[in-house]
């Protein structure tokens, strides 16, 4: 099997930047997700996050799952689960607006440490999005307007952590989907594995790495370059052992933007034809909300659907 894709940022910077170029292109092409190192966030960051995540989860969070797993019976069950993840979750916005203060439990160190790591992750998705023009031929800039709508994109992070299961094979952590939206920048922890991604058929570990982050594309993505990139199946087994963290960062397009091909890359298909639907990005999130754990291709097909019905209004 080939190696999981690693790039590091870095050689961007020096006489290695075309081939550096080419595994970003190679992996948004056939991985659909790859790992940075020398990404420009500072490993005392990084560190400082980790350790108040983890505090978090054990002073606020950990009580809360045993009270759920109790409540369902999670914790004694004899055949598959498919209604329900091995996760403990919150969810924070950054953009178009900030619900940090909003969430019970965070003190004011951990909530700030949170915004100065969300500030910097958002610009790393900026810088991300204009590579993936470069390598797609479009001109700078062109992903990040494709995703500002009316009021900037949609900037938020889900903080979970996976404590240990003692059915793994019964229950998934998180069981197996596509990522409806932009680009998704993972801080995972270094220690305790369970991401995979699946490719040629295959379940594939996504190995946990010190102080990188990983990337993967969603299905906007996979929408506005007419499929030349593709958002990928990726799934979290749960452990036996080890509390597994997981912050993963989602810079999606706004509400009522209008996400649709790019002209330039429909006229580039040997086809000449636009395969991928024309849509609002909310409606989309609307048919994803239900449809999640499925594959992605009817939720696409939906969408045309929708449109044949009634023309998607630009603003």
């Amino acid at each position: 099997m080939e190696n999981f894709p690693l790039i590091n940022m870095e050689k961007l910077n020096g006489d290695e930047r075309r081939a550096t170029m080419g595994k970003i292109k190679d992996a948004c092409e056939n991985w659909g997700f790859f790992e940075l190192v020398n990404h420009g966030i500072s490993h005392e960051l990084l560190d400082t996050v980790e350790r108040m995540t983890k505090e978090h989860y054990r002073k606020c969070m950990e009580q809360r799952f045993k009270e759920m797993v109790t409540a369902k019976a999670l914790d004694d069950v004899k055949t598959e689960v498919n209604n329900v993840d091995w996760e403990s979750t919150f969810f924070l916005r950054h953009l178009p607006d900030s619900n940090i203060s909003e969430i019970p439990d965070l003190d004011d160190e951990y909530s700030e440490v949170l915004r100065d790591f969300a500030g910097k992750l958002e610009k790393l998705a900026e810088e991300l999005l204009d590579l993936l023009c470069e390598n797609l031929g479009l001109e700078k800039g062109y992903l990040k307007q494709a995703f500002y709508g009316s009021k900037g994109p949609n900037f938020g992070t889900k903080v979970s952590n996976y404590p240990p299961c003692p059915t793994p094979d019964l229950i998934k952590g998180l069981r197996a989907h596509t990522d409806a939206g932009g680009i998704i920048l993972l801080f995972q922890d270094d220690k305790v594995s369970g991401l995979q991604l699946l490719k040629d058929g295959e379940w594939i570990d996504v190995p946990p790495m010190r102080h990188s982050i990983v990337i993967n594309l969603g299905d906007q993505i996979e929408v506005i370059t007419n499929g030349r990139y593709k958002s990928v199946m990726h799934r979290v087994i749960a452990q036996t052992n080890g509390t597994r963290m997981s912050i993963a960062s989602f810079y999606n397009p706004g509400n009522d933007a209008v996400i649709y091909p790019a002209e330039k890359l429909v006229k580039a298909e040997s086809k000449d034809e636009q395969v991928y639907p024309k849509f609002v990005f909310d409606d989309y999130m609307k048919l994803y909300a239900g449809l999640k754990f499925q594959a992605k291709e009817p939720r696409f097909e939906a969408m045309k659907a929708a449109k044949a019905c009634g023309p998607v209004a630009t603003p």
